[in-house]
């Protein structure tokens, strides 16, 4: 709910703050106990003004606790729990209504009854709510549009406004997250953290000169920047920003102006050094007059002037006035400093140039102040000033005097610019390098001077984007090296002086994480922010360092590196909170607001709490109100500002001198009486504290948790500050050897990352003190992770860094820093040791971090004592609790293993040290007392064994060998038989036994050495508590190793799996040459599916093998694809090509090359093969010996040629037959290819032949010796007697791939075809089905579809109908489960139908595809018949041979339906089974092989096939009764009337292609088959629809005589007009079952067969 509160003093402009109220109240709110807060009394508000002991704050009664309060000048609202809002104070707005209500009797703002409103703010005259779903509403003074209500000067009661983007079509509204008001204006934070203005005034940031502006405008100038926060003082705006990622932040400066488009700046060549100028001058800029601010506010307020500054001014990019800021934030500066500084209330003059005595007067009392100052050493102050800001005093002071010297030099003369030069030069060095806090010798730009000089002086800063992700240290070595070269630094420096004053770059380390933490995420407020401001400036109010005013956003750049949390807007002075509980000032110092008296007051200065952690503050109109950690974490108010006198009214500002105010923050009295206060806020003269009771100790747990944060992270940033920064400043300049300084950079950033992860969470929760106050929502809790693994990180780091000697190195330079007494180092380590050594307190220093954890864990169990402890909240506690604990007792250990390593390598011997130390290799016991032995040694040996958490180091004299934990195995000894206390160790490449002294002390080393084995696997030793050990690691385990003794391995690495010393497993293997082996490993050797890389030494390409391994050795299925661009695919055998395999050769960009499949012996072609050769055009088919053609073979080539015959060392010699397209034929002898040289006969395709010797090659002429033979044109005997039969001196089709059936009989475990045991079989086929899925699945590439996958899990059952008597359903399974295991390429039986076609297509594709080699091709399918029956036979032997009756099923005619349907596509139904190889596998097999052995048949019945096919067109012309007549169709078998589209049509003289239509059809689908049963089922069906057809038209009891039925289906196959018929009988004839021949089946095949003969001699009859 919200509630508004105030006063009837009269209304007051110029004191309107949108989050104070203008009276003192002191709210407190109760409610009853019966709430369901469980956690008290929650929501008192408490009022009050000024900060006399006489003060006493008032408290209202409400029935709910108040959540936010805001206030006007004279009026207050307060949100209070259930999200109503209530109004007090003054209301004229209200008109009719009440216009003045007490503080103590607030009214409920009805009109925002059933909104939800989660905020609401306050300006001087207007009010704002916040709804839950981002919904703006407004009311109250409207004069100047800051309600956002056109057309009305007032708006009584809360009124939607509507915040829509004009850009989007439609336009849609815009979620609002916060609200901000001042007195003229309002502000709006968007979802998308982007800033919405409406009202009057430059305050608004927008680019228009046109006020009021009635509706929401986007701010343009912060378009694309994260906003976190807005904030409006009375005439001026603040925006707390998110600083922009680096890449973003770093663009190039701009060189021109965006408006005029003029070079921003020139260089004139003089004679001895060159003139930069950077005094542009933009006509365009708009720049608002100071009178502006002091015009009284109207309903219509004027258009502000334009007003043109002298030529000295410079105007930015963006419009806005560049102006100086002040560097002396710290306000560290010395007296004599703020003497030269100058009085802020001075006024500027009309000329821009002072007059001669000025300049004079000026540079001799800089010059003394610059004399009196001491230098300290280059390199140490900057790191202690840790409130340097970094890129502005440098460009402040230079650029001032640049200016100045620039416009006087003619009068004051060279020794004037010569004196300067100097000058300027020491006071810029001293800036950058030592760092001199107190150097603000001019801290505003000589603010006694002219504005317009002072105007110049922030030209350089502008053009850089603020960001403050990156050290100090670096920004400041940047920024000289940038600054000494570009514009606007020295415009009058000779080279000379410039070159002096250059310096090596110093290199940085970031102490500020770059974009915080990754982990964090949004989970954590952010620290990298910066503050905008823009409006009004005439106090000062805008930080810039002058008292213009701004039209647009403009960054304050001296506090983008300071983590800005919070900003807060007073009337004229504006604050901003820090992480670091710092609290920066600036503005109107009229009554002492800004908590200190400095000056000037236009540049954030810190307010003076020196050792007062602020968590919150509140602006009012004169006065400022902090929120801070008291002692006992109750938390303190100050106050600063105006005294309030009681009963008086509100002063107007010409009044306040009659007030006393304070010097700097005073303690408020009565703040430990209010209670535990959660938030303040101020507003006119008022102030408002909102606190709660502390019931069950929960919320003084919370406020305790909090303060410790920050009191701990204020404490990281002092050591961060005033020791790391000198530390790494040591490491730079002294040598600390390489690994060292690494170490101590490494250190730095962890320590800065756990630094900047306690500042953001400190932020965290110091907004849950402010928001909701519970603790579910803590990241410590929810995201314990995070600190966790900061803290590890850290603590390893800090444990390396100490391991190394680190901090023993850095105690000499140290000593000399700080000094023989490190009062600093002792107070922030918190020792209270005398004498104590500087590297021991360095240590203790860097360590004491690690104490916060347990504080951590106590402050989370406090929380957990006010829930009961069986509920959730209290085991939630209690788990944050443990790991917080747990974490602190392992960081605890590894602290002292570190400390004890130190103290090792101290005592080492130094010539092994350097080899051995690791900064995280850690001492874990060493046997040096003799307790441990190697068993066998000499009697002079000399055996150190040390175990470290990484290896065991066998240390002997000189020499020491290292044995890495990962791959240590050790076992124990058992004493019974030897009565020794004995120690087996097993390395990869050593086994050796250690002797123990004891058995006690045996028991120890071999627990110290499997824990050490166990953490180096785990990694419990780098992260984690270590707890829940095992007894003793694993024997099987991955890990790395490089092997040093294996001749095979030597030099390699293997990275996998291991078993008990040997790789074992999945792993990989990497050689030095560049080999690598990927894939699984059995005792120590590659063995099973791997992938193996190998360079090759002449080609810049590898050889690379797929496949499997045994031994160490290729050995199975694998693919190799050589360097060369050959591929082999197929079997190995001890890393040689061995079985089946296929070879591509040929170029890499060949896309034919020459194929080789066949069988390989010891990487030769032995045995039988095809060799396809592309670039002669031939394919060869037969034996092989020795990569060479031997034996018998067959060679066709692409022109035609046919030989078959002998082949003896790769050429054709012996005797052989040679058949041309034509059919010419030789047969005899050859001596070459193609070369005739011998006896033979020679055979003319009329039929004539020569008949004696020939020589010659083929096609190039022979010579005959011989006679020549014309046979008689009658001897028809002769014909047949010269006929060549084909084949004979071909490779018997049994002999052709019988490599490949003995693999597959080799996979099933049998050494040959038939021996072996059925059992066995079936188990190798289940083992191979397994590995094979288990290996697709490791091999995503290689994965299955869904189908192979589910059939795959069915195979791997063996079916349990192997075995017992074959019936006809056992018969039925039987071939169900070939068809699955054929379809599987991972089945025996799948992986042999795959190679068989692969090797028919080879054989019988492409130049392959010759008419000669149909009875091959045939004679070879029924081979793999015959042999893969064997096999099945042998799977179940219980399956009748070839030939063999199944016995009829039983006589259940149910069974009988189902076994015959199952059949129907085999054959037709029969009451018994005759089982035959072509029955059971043709199905499997034919579809395959169909294409190329259908080609083959069509090119051998080409002739016939035209003849027929010429017919069929000729006859086919005929309409269907001319047909039927000419063909001798019975006319009573002639149909009368056919059915066309579903109605019966009579057959006319017309009418064509209509009778025995569907018989037609029928036949027409024997092309679409494969098998002959399934064709020989089609013309069954063709022969049952024409008898249906019949039939229809004559009686029942017809019966078909051949003489009737042939011309009858002579028509259909007219008809049906199938192109290669020829081509199918022939692949029927040859290929159909036996057992069907002589039955129904055969008669029916006949008839077709001569229906075909009938139509090719149709014409000649």
């Amino acid at each position: 709910m919200l509630y508004q509160c105030g006063c009837s003093e009269s209304l007051r402009h110029d004191l309107s703050l949108s989050v104070c109220l203008t009276d003192c109240l002191l709210l407190y709110v109760f409610y009853s106990s019966d709430e369901e807060d469980s956690s008290g009394e929650r929501g008192s508000l408490h009022t009050w003004k000024g900060y006399s002991y006489s003060v006493t704050p008032e408290r209202v009664l409400l029935s709910r606790p108040v959540l936010q309060a805001a206030l006007g000048t004279r009026h207050g609202v307060l949100l209070v729990e259930g999200g109503q809002v209530y109004s007090f104070g003054e209301f004229p707005w209200k008109q009719s209504q009440v216009s003045e209500v007490g503080p103590l009797k607030p009214v409920l703002e009805s009109a925002l009854s059933g909104q939800r409103v989660v905020a609401v703010a306050a300006g001087s005259f207007h009010s704002g709510a916040l709804t839950e779903d981002g919904g703006v509403h407004m009311w109250g003074e409207n004069s100047f549009g800051q309600c956002g209500l056109s057309s009305l000067t007032v708006v009584p009661n809360p009124t939607p406004v509507a915040v829509m983007d004009p850009d989007t079509s439609p336009p849609h509204t815009i979620r609002v997250l916060e609200l901000a008001c001042g007195e003229q204006h309002s502000l709006a934070l968007s979802a998308q953290h982007e800033v919405w203005a409406w009202g009057s005034g430059c305050q608004l940031g927008l680019v228009t000169t046109i006020f009021p502006v009635w509706k929401p405008q986007k701010v343009e100038h912060l378009v694309g920047r994260y906003v976190l926060q807005v904030a409006c003082g009375a005439f001026h705006s603040l925006a707390l920003v998110r600083c922009l990622p680096p890449q973003e932040s770093r663009r190039p400066l701009p060189d021109k102006c965006g408006q005029c488009n003029q070079l921003l700046y020139t260089m004139t060549d003089k004679e001895d050094h060159v003139i930069i100028s950077d005094s542009h001058y933009c006509p365009l800029g708009p720049l608002l007059s100071s009178h502006a601010s002091d015009s009284a506010p109207g309903p219509h307020p004027s258009i502000t002037e334009h007003t043109d500054y002298e030529r000295g001014r410079t105007v930015a990019q963006n419009g806005e006035v560049l102006t100086t800021t002040d560097a002396d934030i710290s306000a560290s500066g010395t007296d004599s400093d703020r003497a030269v500084g100058g009085v802020g209330g001075a006024r500027s003059q009309n000329s821009p140039y002072p007059n001669d005595q000025a300049v004079k007067e000026y540079l001799k009392k800089l010059s003394d102040t610059s004399l009196a100052e001491e230098t300290p050493p280059a390199d140490s102050l900057d790191l202690l000033t840790s409130d340097l800001i970094p890129g502005v005093m440098p460009v402040t002071t230079s650029s001032a005097l640049n200016n100045l010297v620039s416009s006087c030099a003619s009068a004051v003369g060279e020794r004037v610019v010569s004196t300067y030069e100097a000058l300027s030069l020491k006071k810029m060095i001293n800036y950058y390098y030592p760092g001199v806090g107190g150097v603000a010798g001019v801290p505003g730009g000589f603010p006694g001077g002219p504005a317009e000089v002072r105007v110049r002086l922030e030209e350089s800063m502008q053009g850089k984007k603020s960001c403050s992700t990156g050290d100090i240290r670096e920004e400041e070595a940047e920024g000289l090296s940038r600054r000494l070269s570009l514009p606007g630094l020295l415009s009058q420096v000779s080279p000379r002086l410039l070159r002096r004053a250059s310096r090596p770059r110093v290199r940085a380390v970031p102490l500020t994480p770059v974009g915080g933490l990754p982990e964090a995420g949004e989970l954590l407020p952010s620290l990298q922010t910066e503050v905008w401001s823009w409006g009004r400036g005439e106090e000062g109010q805008l930080g810039h360092g002058d008292n213009l005013p701004r039209l647009q956003p403009l960054c304050i750049k001296c506090l983008s590196s300071k983590e800005v949390v919070l900003v807060a807007a007073g009337a004229h002075h504006s604050l901003a909170l820090t992480a670091q509980s710092q609290v920066f000032s600036w503005g109107s110092n009229s009554s002492g607001q800004l908590g200190h008296m400095a000056s000037p007051t236009t540049i954030p200065r810190l307010a003076k709490v020196s050792g007062i952690r602020v968590w919150d503050v509140g602006a009012g109109a004169q006065h400022t109100l902090l929120l801070a950690d008291g002692d006992c974490y109750q938390p303190i108010l100050y106050y600063s500002g105006q005294q309030v006198r009681e009963g008086a009214q509100d002063a107007t500002q010409d009044q306040t001198e009659g007030y006393s105010y304070t010097q700097q923050p005073v303690l408020l009295p009565f703040c430990m009486n209010l209670g535990y206060v959660s938030g303040v806020f101020a507003g006119g003269q008022s102030c408002v504290a909102l606190a709660d009771r502390n019931v069950m100790g929960f919320i003084a747990s919370l406020h305790e948790l909090a303060a410790a944060e920050r009191k701990f992270y204020c404490k990281l940033s002092s050591v961060k500050n005033h020791i790391l920064r000198p530390l790494l400043d040591l490491g730079e300049n002294y040598s600390l050897g390489p690994a060292s300084t690494v170490l101590l950079r490494s250190l730095a950033r962890c320590y800065s990352r756990l630094c900047h992860l306690t500042g953001q969470h400190s932020a965290s929760l110091t907004a849950n003190l402010r928001r909701r106050r519970e603790f579910k929502s803590l990241v410590m809790l929810e995201h314990a992770s995070i600190f966790l693994d900061t803290y590890n990180e850290y603590c390893c780091s800090v444990g390396n860094f100490l391991v190394m000697g680190g901090f023993q190195a850095l105690a000499k330079p140290s000593l000399e820093f700080f000094g023989k007494c490190p009062e600093l180092l002792q107070r922030l380590a918190e020792s209270s040791e005398e004498n104590i050594p500087l590297s021991d307190l360095l240590v203790t220093l860097f360590y004491l971090p690690m104490r916060h954890l347990h504080e951590y864990g106590r402050l989370l169990l406090k929380l957990g004592t006010c829930f009961e402890v069986s509920s959730v909240d209290y085991q939630k506690l209690q788990d944050g609790c443990s790991k917080f604990e747990a974490l602190a007792l392992h960081l605890k250990r590894r602290r002292k293993e570190a400390e004890y390593t130190y103290h090792f390598w101290k005592s080492f011997p130094g010539k092994m040290t350097d080899s051995l130390r690791k900064p995280r290799r850690r001492l874990i016991c060493e046997s040096s007392n003799k307790a441990l032995t190697l068993q066998n040694s000499g009697r002079f040996s000399v055996n150190w064994f040390i175990l470290f958490n990484d290896a065991l180091v066998h240390a002997q004299f000189s020499t020491h060998h290292v044995f890495p934990l990962a791959t240590l195995w050790v076992e124990p000894i058992p004493e019974e038989n030897t009565g020794l206390h004995g120690l087996k160790l097993i390395s990869p490449e050593e086994t050796f036994t250690l002797l123990a002294c004891s058995s006690m002390e045996k028991a120890k080393w071999l627990r110290s050495i499997n824990q050490a084995v166990d953490q180096a696997m785990t990694g419990a030793g780098q992260s984690g508590s270590g707890a829940g050990q095992r007894a003793e690691p694993p024997i099987s385990r991955t890990a790395s190793y490089t092997f040093y003794k294996d001749s095979r391995l030597k030099e390699a690495t293997y990275e996998g799996r291991w078993l008990a010393g040997k790789p074992n497993g999945r792993g990989m293997v990497k050689w030095l040459d560049g080999r690598i082996y990927t894939g699984t490993f059995k005792n120590g050797l590659e063995d099973g599916f791997g992938d193996y890389v190998m360079p090759s030494k002449t080609l810049n390409l590898n050889d690379h093998y797929q496949g499997h391994w045994k031994e160490g050795k290729m050995h199975g299925i694998g693919t190799y694809k050589y360097a060369t661009g050959e591929l082999y695919e197929g079997s190995f055998q001890d890393n040689m090509r061995h079985g089946h395999g296929m070879l591509r050769s040929g170029t890499l960009n060949s896309s034919s090359p020459s194929v080789f499949i066949g069988q390989w012996v010891h990487d030769k072609k032995t045995g039988y093969g095809v060799f396809d050769d592309i670039i002669r055009g031939e394919k060869y088919m037969g034996m092989w010996q020795d990569d060479q053609r031997q034996g018998t073979g067959v060679i066709v080539t692409q022109f035609g040629l046919y030989y078959e015959g002998a082949f003896n060392n790769n050429k054709m010699q012996g005797t052989g037959v040679l058949l041309s397209e034509d059919n010419t034929t030789y047969e005899g002898e050859f001596s070459e290819d193609w070369t005739l040289n011998g006896k033979g006969v020679l055979t003319m395709p009329n039929g004539d032949y020569f008949e004696g010797s020939f020589t010659g090659e083929w096609g190039s002429g022979l010579k005959v010796t011989g006679s020549f033979f014309k046979p008689n044109l009658y001897d028809s005997d002769g014909d047949k007697g010269r006929a060549v039969k084909l084949g004979r001196l071909a490779v018997p089709p049994e002999e052709k791939w019988r490599v490949v059936f003995e693999e597959c009989w080799m996979r099933l475990g049998c050494e040959a075809p038939g021996q072996g045991e059925n059992q066995r079989a079936w188990e190798n086929i289940a083992v191979a089905l397994t590995t094979s899925r288990r290996q697709h699945r490791d091999s995503p590439e290689m994965n299955l579809s869904r189908t192979q996958n589910r059939m795959l899990e069915s195979l791997e059952f063996i079916p349990q109908h192997h075995v017992g008597p074959v019936t006809m359903e056992k018969y039925d399974s039987i071939r169900r489960y070939l068809i699955k295991a054929c379809d599987m390429p991972l089945h025996p039986l799948g992986r042999l139908m795959e190679t068989l076609v692969a090797v028919y297509r080879m054989t019988y594709v492409g130049v392959g595809a010759n008419r000669r080699l149909l009875l091959q091709a045939v004679n070879e399918i029924m081979s793999y018949l015959a042999r893969i029956f064997q096999l099945v036979r042998f799977l179940f032997p219980d399956l009748p041979e070839e030939g063999g009756a199944i016995p009829e099923p039983s006589s259940d005619p149910q069974d009988k339906k189902d076994s015959n349907c199952a059949d129907t596509q085999l054959e037709s139904p029969k009451p018994g089974r005759v089982v035959s190889s072509s029955a059971l596998l043709l199905p499997v097999l034919l579809p395959r092989l169909y294409p190329p052995l259908f080609t083959l048949y069509a090119l051998e019945k080409e002739k016939e096939d035209d003849v027929y096919w010429e017919c069929v067109l000729r006859l086919n012309k005929q309409p269907d009764v001319a047909l039927l007549a000419f063909l001798g169709v019975q006319h009573k078998f002639w149909p009368v009337s056919v059915p066309v589209l579903g109605e019966k049509t009579e057959v006319v003289s017309s009418t064509k292609d209509a009778c025995f239509a569907s018989a037609t059809e029928t036949l027409q689908q024997i092309s679409t088959t494969f098998t002959p049963s399934d064709k020989l089922q089609v013309i069954q069906l063709t022969f049952e629809e024409i008898t249906k057809e019949v039939m229809s038209s004559l009686e029942d009891n017809f019966l078909w005589s051949m003489d009737d039925l042939f011309p009858v289906f002579l028509y259909v196959v007219l008809r049906a007009r199938i192109r290669n018929l020829g081509s199918e009988v022939s692949l029927i004839e040859d290929l159909m079952d036996p057992c069907v021949q002589h039955g129904e089946h055969g008669i029916m095949f006949t008839t077709l067969k001569a229906c075909y003969y009938q139509i090719q001699h149709e014409k000649t009859t």
